[in-house]
């Protein structure tokens, strides 16, 4: 390939745009990708690298769901530096109603073959003993894991490579269409197709495309290890990360390999800069600390954001563009980027190869929107 001619030219390498460019070159196929960063930065970097099975929708659930089997079937292969851990997730319920929510999840999973366990207020104790008294109880997930995302991004690039990708880095995309990429430098790149993985930053490259960014903020500690042992979400998370408008913040801690924590988490609308909010960083911390007050006792050593794409019915949008021949649009995915990469990949190319895709791909078509009257 001479950089200016491909079969596929992907603008994006984050995760999303990682896991694109490994099916397609695995697949045969000439890639190119474009970033005008490095490979995992952008929200990628910025996520807390959470591989969990959500409700918030069937075809959400359905999605995470597929690509979560997809990350276990990679697990053996990860190197350390991925930092893939199946640590399970809790999810925390304050009070009696929300253990009404417990069960409702509880009984939704069992349905689909997900195991969980309900836990009363000794059962929560027992499992995270630095969460505070009082708390009802909660929902144990045992097969959701963690990830390192920038490393994992920068793993399934490397994987892509192997099999003949192109990366070019420090080149911005001025324009986009079925057929190629302009680059702000005055180069052209020419494709048979391309994919728009550029995260929030997409409709700057494909206009009509309903997403928004949304910033998120997070923070994580020096090393306290067996401070955390789940990932641990308060049970008003889907609520507070999916409201359309209205800033949010909710209780979400992650234990790392290295023995630190990461903490968030926030949405904002209406940001236009990376610079850290402090009012922000405050009602995170306060939030927190309602669930597990110990925290004020450690260090935090990092505070830092990114922008997550976001549209309206919170799912991804995954598939060729109705009015555009040979554009594909990956992105959409908001705070489930990490978890959904590489079925997003699988949900793009296995069409493309004439081959049925796991789930259905009609929940995530970018048509859904494009061609609404």
């Amino acid at each position: 390939m001479s950089g200016s001619t491909c079969d596929v030219a992907i603008v994006g390498a984050g995760i999303v745009g990682a896991a694109c460019a490994r099916a397609l070159a695995a697949a045969g196929r000439r890639v190119l990708v474009v970033d005008s960063h490095l490979v995992g930065g952008g929200a990628t970097g910025a996520g807390m690298g959470h591989i969990v099975v959500m409700d918030d929708s069937p075809a959400q659930m359905a999605l995470n769901r597929y690509s979560q089997r997809l990350w276990n079937e990679l697990a053996d292969q990860l190197p350390a530096g991925c930092e893939f851990e199946t640590c399970g997730t809790i999810w925390v319920a304050a009070d009696d109603e929300e253990m009404t929510e417990v069960r409702r999840k509880h009984a939704l999973f069992a349905e689909q073959g997900i195991e969980t366990f309900v836990l009363d207020e000794r059962g929560l104790h027992e499992a995270e003993p630095n969460l505070r008294d009082g708390l009802a109880g909660g929902l144990r997930v045992p097969g959701d894991s963690v990830i390192y995302p920038p490393t994992a991004a920068r793993w399934l690039m490397d994987r892509a490579q192997e099999h003949g990708a192109e990366l070019l880095l420090g080149a911005t995309v001025v324009e986009m269409d079925g057929r190629g990429m302009q680059l702000s430098d005055g180069r052209r790149i020419d494709a048979a197709m391309t994919v728009n993985a550029a995260g929030s930053l997409a409709p700057q490259l494909t206009a009509g495309l309903p997403v928004r960014p949304r910033k998120g903020h997070l923070i994580i500690t020096d090393r306290y290890p067996g401070f955390v042992r789940h990932q641990l979400l308060e049970l008003g998370y889907l609520k507070s990360a999916h409201e359309s408008n209205a800033d949010s913040v909710a209780f979400n801690v992650q234990p790392r390999k290295t023995g630190q924590l990461l903490i968030g988490s926030s949405r904002q609308f209406d940001s236009e800069t990376l610079d850290v909010d402090p009012p922000m960083v405050e009602r995170m911390i306060a939030r927190s600390l309602e669930y597990m007050p110990g925290l004020e006792k450690l260090s935090a050593i990092r505070t830092w954001t990114g922008f997550r794409a976001a549209t309206p019915d919170s799912l991804p949008l995954i598939g060729p563009h109705p009015e555009i021949p040979g554009l594909y649009i990956a992105t959409g995915h908001e705070g489930l980027g990490i978890t959904t990469s590489l079925a997003t990949a699988r949900l793009l190319v296995d069409p493309l190869l004439g081959r049925p895709t796991a789930i259905p791909v009609e929940p995530y078509l970018p048509a859904r929107f494009l061609t609404a009257a």
